[in-house]
């Protein structure tokens, strides 16, 4: 509590990391407050093919475990726990967490999105027994085995792509009757004979055995039972703001309004990566996201002469 740094960065993902590096090297006394472990939800990523400067590609946690290392070589620190308040109010700020209090005359939120659930019943009970969120994670689990895939945009198609590869059978569900993904998944995916489009089509119902046995899938009004092994969830992710308690302003998704300058409305306070409105959520842009939160907090303590 005594000891108040330069900048705290909560949650260490590629933003985070990012801003830690840049504000270290520019001599800013620098915390890193993660909640897991390094890299975000990029840790749970199997590939990263779209990260310049690894031309085979990188498994999402070594690409995280490198960003720490990169920013601890310039003097950064970590404290893992998690945030359980904030106070943005005097010029000083103050974090709350379960490893203890924090002080920073700047912060730079950095906090990521989870996934969404489909708010089904028993779902919660089900996850690990059959229901999933992360087809990198847990598609190991369902080799030569049948699987649906919920969702329509590119973390869905992505998922259904990677356990096309994996499983013996594909559902992929989607509400509409084509996907929202970027054309550079549909060719692909109606070239893998293993994967059949369930379109207009939803998720009524889980159908258990102990464990997933299936779904009850409702196509324009009509219910049909679809068996399967595992069922992966991919409708999108919910920012993790809860903890804000409105010390700064939202958009009504939740994401934290910052734009490219990553200034939230209150001065000193900064928004990076997923967390934060804006178009292209990716890797490439949460790490950019960082450099430039990094400089204007630079600026930002040296105009008010902290």
């Amino acid at each position: 509590m005594n000891h108040i740094y330069d900048m705290i960065i909560i949650g260490g993902g590629p933003a985070g990391y990012t801003a830690a590096l840049y504000a270290t090297r520019a001599g800013l006394d620098t915390l890193v407050l993660e909640r897991m472990s390094a890299g975000g939800q990029m840790a749970l990523t199997d590939i990263i093919d779209n990260y310049p400067g690894f031309d085979e590609g990188i498994d999402g946690f070594t690409l995280g475990m490198k960003m720490q290392q990169g920013a601890e070589r310039f003097g950064a620190k970590t404290e893992y726990g998690e945030v359980l308040a904030v106070d943005f109010t005097d010029t000083i700020k103050k974090i709350e967490t379960t490893s203890g209090t924090y002080v920073s005359k700047t912060v730079v939120i950095s906090t990521g999105a989870n996934p969404r659930e489909l708010g089904i019943d028993k779902e919660a009970e089900l996850v690990g027994r059959g229901v999933h969120y992360c087809a990198h994670c847990d598609g190991r689990f369902y080799k030569d085995k049948t699987v649906m895939v919920v969702g329509g945009g590119n973390s869905a198609a992505a998922d259904a792509l990677y356990l096309s590869r994996i499983a013996k059978k594909v559902y992929l569900v989607h509400r509409r009757d084509t996907l929202r993904a970027t054309k550079i998944y549909h060719e692909p995916l109606r070239n893998a004979q293993n994967v059949e489009f369930l379109w207009n089509s939803t998720v009524s119902e889980f159908l258990v055995d102990n464990k997933i046995i299936g779904a009850k899938i409702n196509t324009n009004g009509t219910k049909t039972d679809v068996l399967c092994d595992g069922i992966f969830i991919s409708i999108g992710r919910r920012p993790a703001t809860e903890f804000l308690g409105g010390a700064v302003q939202l958009d009504q998704n939740g994401y934290i309004v910052a734009d490219e300058t990553t200034k939230t409305n209150v001065s000193g306070v900064f928004a990076v990566g997923d967390v934060r409105t804006k178009a292209l959520r990716q890797v490439v842009t949460a790490a950019a996201d960082g450099a430039v939160a990094a400089h204007f907090a630079e600026e930002y303590l040296m105009d008010e002469g902290l």
